[in-house]
């Protein structure tokens, strides 16, 4: 070893984070972070930031909690500005970020509303524009989850909510950005394990989620040109506040993630690196891809 270089510790992926069993209460929807048992790690003092976003400007739905909040403090922590969109009831927890945003020197902000209404979704993208003196990072985060055992029991009005939240605000807000990106701006998306091994209860969710992944590929092949890359990120079993909050059968959150290699679910900072890279320039070459993080099950 060099001398004044620090040696780095190896880490046993499978001990890393807590496995199942779980013992977590059942949440009404959309949930909290903070009845999650154990809690889940978003990178609140775990991740640190290499500068690899100075300056950029980033808009992350979804960013109070899970995936989306891991997103928006990794996001600071390589120095971009921040805009978080969430529901109105999901105030507590996204001001907790907002102000893990702020602590980094950026610029932060959090935008309550719906992505199910058209309108709102155009006006969170010129209100993100406006704060941060443009956009050109956007990550679409924000999803619907709720489990049903037959499509005999799967009401239109689910189907309708899930594909509004999951596919349609994903739309909305893409085509809204993509007036105002400059090139070297990048989309990145959010789909699933789901949308390649789907599972019985999750007929609508894992249908939007196969819908994202050709979404992103064709819109990838749309704005090359302009020097805009899209991709997203599939993620397998995490532990977020959706999973216990309708996501799952309370009954399956015990044995959570035991399914995959590493015999675990992962945590939302364990997503984190990806979207940061997939933002960064450091992806350059890479555009209209889906990236797995799930444990060890492969994308097919």
């Amino acid at each position: 070893m060099s001398k004044g270089k620090t040696e780095t510790v190896l880490i046993n992926p499978v001990t890393q984070y807590p496995g199942p069993p779980f013992d977590t209460p059942k949440q009404s929807a959309p949930g909290t972070v903070h009845k999650l048992h154990p809690p889940a790690d978003h990178g609140e003092t775990s991740y640190k930031g290499h500068g690899r976003l100075a300056g950029r400007r980033a808009l992350v739905t979804g960013g109070d909690s899970g995936i989306g909040r891991a997103a928006a403090i990794a996001f600071a922590r390589e120095g971009a500005h921040v805009v978080i969109n969430y529901l109105p009831e999901e105030e507590a927890d996204a001001r907790e970020v907002i102000k893990l945003v702020e602590a980094e020197g950026v610029a932060a902000k959090g935008i309550p509303g719906d992505l199910k209404d058209e309108a709102f979704c155009r006006s969170l993208v010129k209100q993100a524009a406006e704060v941060m003196g443009g956009l050109d990072i956007l990550a679409n985060v924000a999803g619907k989850q709720t489990h049903q055992e037959s499509i005999a029991d799967l009401t239109t009005e689910q189907f309708d909510a899930t594909y509004k939240t999951n596919v349609y605000a994903l739309f909305w807000l893409c085509k809204a950005a993509l007036e105002i990106m400059p090139a070297g701006s990048t989309i990145v998306n959010t789909a699933s394990i789901q949308s390649y091994s789907p599972s019985d209860i999750l007929l609508d969710y894992a249908s939007t989620k196969a819908a994202i992944v050709a979404f992103t590929k064709s819109l990838a092949k749309q704005v090359a040109e302009k020097g805009i890359r899209v991709n997203a990120v599939a993620p397998g079993p995490f532990w977020t506040a959706l999973q216990p909050s309708g996501g799952q059968p309370i009954e399956k959150i015990r044995d959570f993630g035991a399914q995959v290699p590493l015999k675990r679910p992962g945590q939302p900072v364990e997503c984190a690196p990806l979207y940061v890279l997939l933002a960064s320039s450091e992806s350059s070459y890479v555009t209209g891809e889906t990236y797995g993080v799930t444990g060890g099950n492969p994308l097919p």
